[in-house]
């Protein structure tokens, strides 16, 4: 699934600034706190990408299951 490969670079990318940031370097922590908008947005694309593959299975018919009142 491409979107959760986009999700997986976009977290191997904020590795660098995560570690400069808990040395205390305050640009660093103004970038990851944007990386981590965007993976919010990727991880939202991936679990939409979930659902939709749920929704087009054969026999997903009446599931009710933990995501039915979302």
């Amino acid at each position: 699934m491409n979107e959760y490969e986009q999700l997986k670079q976009l977290v191997m990318e904020a590795a660098d600034d995560v570690a400069k940031a808990e040395g205390g370097n305050k640009a660093a922590g103004t970038r990851v706190r944007k990386k981590m908008q965007e993976i919010k947005a990727a991880a939202q694309e991936v679990r939409k990408k979930i659902l939709e593959g749920r929704e087009t299975e054969t026999g997903a018919a009446g599931g009710g299951g933990a995501d039915a009142a979302e």
